[in-house]
């Protein structure tokens, strides 16, 4: 455990703040990726925003944001590194920083990260080093296990907890009686108790945005969804009801869906359209639309607003609450890019892995978003464990029939058993996933890889999945464009403009960008 740091004194009051510093780390990217993460860190803005309610001093250092368009070799000659060096990160840390928080969500890129925290530690010797996000939450012991910089990680949502940490810290508690943490007990790493939910999402401060080198990201078209202009990304929920057996996200939120109100979501909305000039915005959700109610109070109250911008639901979401009525109401309120996840198209391993959905229902909804002009795309895995061929030729037919009704866009993707989820747990059990090696870490990263396949059924091999993968994806676009010839001019006409209409035109371009090191053509600027 680093020295304990002597807080300073705010002057205008007795409150004792920490010189905080969160650290956004680089992305790692397979260098035959069809998509690219570079969005806006909305999780460390609203890191930012809660410490500096509790009184604390804080700057980000965003590596993508410093450094929007460098990408490196990594030391895996399978990736680059996209943003700043280690090196570089370091460089940009202030001397005196008492705290430093490092995000790790992605568990493909847990060996980057371990590298820079063991980098920060070594210029800081004193600070305390917290580690947050999706894969601390999925493996807080093994992580710390494997890195010793590391003296505290975070289990689960990270505002409240952080500030615990600092109180406790300076107040010369024991971290390990914090509720939702994995700390360092002498030769010993504990997991304390879990934090419950946070329940009411309007407690939360706003994200500090001025923290972060937003401009990078909104100068340049970067965003989770569609490149529709200057988007800024939102939070409306928290948590998916549901238990995939796939996902992490029980372990990450919990099965609790809470939601903002409405009237709330489009407040900040407005806010940021006003102080960004912002044209779209992406919803981050898990899975935004679980409650009819909510999305049709929401949409009508943009409506009545009369204000002009488009937003999407690029995540993946639920068809249950999407009819004809819920399709409509979207489109006229600005949605125009939404991602349905259905997964599979066979029934016997959507049963096995817990999604709880019905296909033909599924299709309907679909038909009612496309009818309303929304651009819609669905998310495939293929190579469950215990997935068979027949299984894998059942999907097909379904890939088939969305391109047959009109579906825009469709990425096929091998299933990874990513740590936190009931699969992976299953996999550990029994001797599937035989250590957390980096390699491992490494071939979490194959469901964005267009050359590398792994398949994690016993009944079909990497080869045979492979040809499977990219057979399903020309099997949806050839028909897609058969039936809707006019399409292959809009998407070359769409991947070399600046704006994109589909998840198709964003994946081209972003690979132009890899291959030759510079946009189709140079992102929207503010004026």
């Amino acid at each position: 455990m680093p020295h304990q740091p002597k807080w300073r004194s705010d002057e205008q009051s007795d409150i004792l703040m920490a010189h905080v510093t969160l650290i956004r780390p680089p992305v790692l990217v397979a260098k035959w990726a069809h998509t690219t993460p570079t969005c806006p860190p909305i999780g460390l803005a609203y890191l930012a925003g809660a410490l500096k309610e509790g009184g604390h001093t804080v700057i980000v250092v965003d590596a993508i944001g410093l450094a929007p368009h460098q990408f490196l070799e990594a030391p895996h000659e399978q990736f680059l590194v996209h943003g700043l060096a280690i090196p570089e990160i370091v460089e940009n840390i202030p001397k005196d920083t008492d705290v430093i928080g490092l995000s790790c969500m992605f568990s493909h890129e847990w060996p980057l990260i371990r590298d820079l925290a063991d980098a920060i530690r070594e210029q800081s010797p004193a600070a305390l080093i917290v580690a947050g996000g999706e894969h601390i939450t999925a493996l807080p012991a093994e992580s710390l296990s494997d890195c010793s910089a590391i003296d505290v990680g975070i289990i689960g949502e990270g505002e409240e907890t952080l500030l615990a940490v600092l109180d406790a810290f300076n107040g010369d508690r024991n971290l390990g009686e914090i509720e939702g943490v994995c700390v360092r007990a002498d030769t010993e790493i504990r997991i304390s108790t879990p934090r419950s939910r946070i329940r009411d999402l309007e407690s939360l401060p706003a994200p500090d945005w001025h923290t972060i080198p937003l401009n990078a990201y909104l100068d340049n078209g970067f965003g989770f969804g569609v490149n529709r202009g200057r988007s800024m990304p939102v939070l409306a929920t928290r948590g998916c009801p549901y238990r995939c057996t796939f996902c992490s996200n029980p372990a990450m939120w919990g099965t609790r869906w809470v939601s903002r109100a409405p009237a709330e979501v489009l407040e900040e909305m407005l806010r940021y359209k006003s102080e960004y000039n912002i044209q779209n915005f992406d919803f981050y959700d898990l899975t935004a639309i679980v409650k009819k109610s909510w999305i049709v109070e929401f949409c009508q109250l943009i409506i009545a607003s009369g204000v002009q911008f488009t937003w999407q639901l690029p995540s993946g979401t639920r068809s249950e609450a999407i009819d004809e009525e819920v399709s409509q109401l979207l489109f006229e309120s600005g949605c125009r890019n939404m991602s349905y996840a259905p997964e599979s198209g066979s029934d016997t391993v959507l049963e096995r892995i817990k999604k709880k959905i019905d296909l033909d229902s599924m299709i309907e909804s679909m038909q009612s978003a496309i009818k309303s002009g929304i651009n819609c795309k669905a998310n495939i895995i293929i190579g469950f464990p215990g997935e068979s061929h027949r299984e894998v030729f059942q999907t097909m037919r379904f890939v088939a029939r969305c391109a047959f009704i009109g579906l825009h866009d469709l990425s096929i993707s091998p299933f990874s058993p990513y740590p936190g989820s009931e699969l992976f747990q299953d996999m550990q059990r029994s001797g599937q996933v035989k250590e957390l090696s980096d390699e491992y870490y490494y071939s979490l990263a194959t469901y964005t890889d267009l050359r590398t396949t792994l398949s994690m059924s016993e009944k079909i091999s990497d080869k045979a999945l492979g040809r499977y993968r990219i057979l399903g994806m020309l099997l949806f676009y050839v028909v897609q464009y058969l039936v809707r010839p006019l399409r292959v001019l809009t998407t070359l006409r769409n991947v070399m403009s600046v704006t994109q209409e589909s998840r198709l035109e964003m994946s081209l371009r972003d690979l132009y960008i890899r291959l030759f090191g510079k946009p189709a053509r140079e992102g929207t600027k503010a004026p």
